[in-house]
Formats: structure tokens, C-alpha cells, sequence
């Protein structure tokens, strides 16, 4: 439930609502509304992307903008810092595209199982 998200994860209800409305849109969640609704994933873990999510939230315009906000900025007119920052946006949608929801709850398991699962538990 909403709610629960929210108070577990001390983010104002609000925000979060909005955050998976828009997830519902982009049809990576379910809801169900009532006393015994909520919000459920609407595929595997493992079938969504972190880019897709920043997609649906808020979108990917800065890994194609220009780096300092020349207009035109591409290959054949390109700014000053294009040939640096193009492979760095390239990365970094590289890794939004391959990390999916299955591989970061892989990674918080590992790292609470090193900590002993004695960290605070509100990043779950």
C-alpha cells in the first residue's frame, strides 16, 4: 500500500504517489484500489530496467542533450566537450539498460548479507 511505501521509506505520500502513477502508466506496476489494495510489480524483476523506470518518471533528455546546451550539438557540429561526454552518456545508458529491479535487489541481498543484516533495514 501506499502508505506502507511511503512511511517505510520516509518519502512524502504525495511524491510517491505520483512516482507510481506513473510507473502504473508505463505499465511496470499494478494497483488495486481498497482496503486490501496496493501496488505489485506487473512483470518479473528482471524484465525491468532502471532506464525504463527513469523513463517513466522523469525521463532521459540529458543522455541526449549536449553537455553545455549548444543547440545544434551532434557529430557533424559538435560542442566542445561533445567527443568527451557522447561516450560517457553512451555508458551510462549502457548500465541504466542493462541493470535491472532483479539485479539491485541482488545487490542490496549481498550487501546486507556482509553487514549481517544488522544495517538499518529502510533502504528495502
Amino acid at each position: 500500500m501506499l502508505s506502507e511505501i511511503a512511511t517505510a521509506q520516509d518519502l512524502p505520500r504525495a511524491f510517491l504517489g505520483k512516482i507510481l502513477k506513473d510507473l502504473v502508466r508505463a505499465g511496470m506496476l499494478t494497483s488495486a484500489r481498497g482496503p486490501t489494495g496496493g501496488y505489485s510489480l506487473a512483470c518479473e524483476p528482471g524484465d525491468i530496467c532502471i532506464l525504463e523506470i527513469k523513463e517513466a518518471i522523469e525521463g532521459t533528455g540529458e543522455l541526449e542533450r549536449c553537455a553545455v546546451g549548444l543547440n545544434p550539438c551532434s557529430d557533424d557540429t559538435p560542442c566542445p566537450l561533445h567527443d568527451t561526454y557522447k561516450p560517457l552518456r553512451m555508458a551510462i545508458r549502457a548500465y541504466l539498460q542493462e541493470t535491472t529491479l532483479a539485479s539491485l535487489a541482488a545487490g542490496l541481498s549481498q550487501k546486507l548479507a556482509l553487514l549481517g543484516d544488522s544495517g538499518d533495514r529502510k533502504g528495502r
